[in-house]
């Protein structure tokens, strides 16, 4: 993979999916966003593969490392230093679920649980720097779902530098966060609404960037996704969630021209 000189550190750096079955989940994608899949032959990733854009690298899909752990999406944050991430989220409330380890010579990672429940990995890069492209079918945001968001918010500000701003949603919903680097918005959260079973942890979801919301939802459905939230407007844009067909949800976004 390409180096960088840009500084990722404390910004979502990489996305990727953890599936029961990898090449049913890598046909399901590459059908609906056009990837291009190349799968490690290195058997020490174990068959993890990268999506690629025009070439360059947009996500991941892999094998689950546990089978008890459900398909889903995990984001990554950028760290200079994994050893000392782990420290701050434990010291900040969090839990360290696989302290930080090597990845080959590709970097160095470990995953966490933030206080009210959601997951979120680390990333320490070498070889393997991250995001190569922010074209369609390639990352566009994120955003967590939490149950306590008041809880989250300080939690995420101790132990990567953000800061925040809230802003009023329409129809009494509650209002939208902006977890900000500098004085950039880098991703979202909001409170979880009240509807969602019980059952069901805080979590990110991760957006995928697309020229045509509706037709790519159609396409997802076609091939077997299920409708989560179906194709709207908002302030900034349009977007949509589904899950795929293993029950891993993500979003698909088109931002408003500016």
């Amino acid at each position: 993979m390409a180096q960088t000189t840009t500084s990722v550190a404390s910004k979502p750096v990489w996305v990727d999916l953890s599936s029961s079955d990898p090449e049913k989940a890598r046909a399901f994608y590459a059908d609906i966003f056009g990837w291009d899949i190349e799968v490690n032959p290195d058997p020490q990733y174990g068959g993890y593969a990268l999506a690629k854009v025009n070439g360059e690298d947009a996500a991941g899909i892999g094998p689950k490392m546990m089978s008890e752990a459900p398909t889903a999406w995990q984001l990554y944050i950028g760290t200079d230093d994994a050893d000392t991430l782990a420290k701050r989220v434990e010291e900040a409330g969090g839990k360290v679920i696989a302290p930080p380890f090597d990845v080959g010579d590709q970097g160095r990672m470990a995953v966490f649980q933030d206080p009210v429940g959601a997951i979120i990995s680390g990333w320490q890069a070498t070889r393997m720097r991250g995001f190569q492209t922010e074209t369609p079918g390639a990352f566009g945001w994120a955003e967590i779902n939490a149950r306590g968001i008041d809880e989250a918010i300080p939690f995420y500000e101790k132990v990567f530098g953000w800061t925040h701003k809230m802003s009023d949603m329409p129809d009494g919903q509650p209002p939208y966060v902006e977890f900000q680097l500098g004085g950039e918005s880098i991703l979202g959260g909001m409170e979880m609404n009240e509807m969602v079973p019980a059952e069901v942890p805080s979590y990110w979801t991760v957006y995928f960037s697309v020229d045509d919301v509706d037709e790519t939802f159609r396409k997802a459905t076609a091939a077997g996704a299920r409708e989560m939230v179906a194709p709207q407007d908002f302030p900034g844009g349009r977007f949509a969630i589904i899950s795929d067909p293993e029950g891993a949800s993500f979003g698909l976004l088109k931002m408003a021209e500016r």
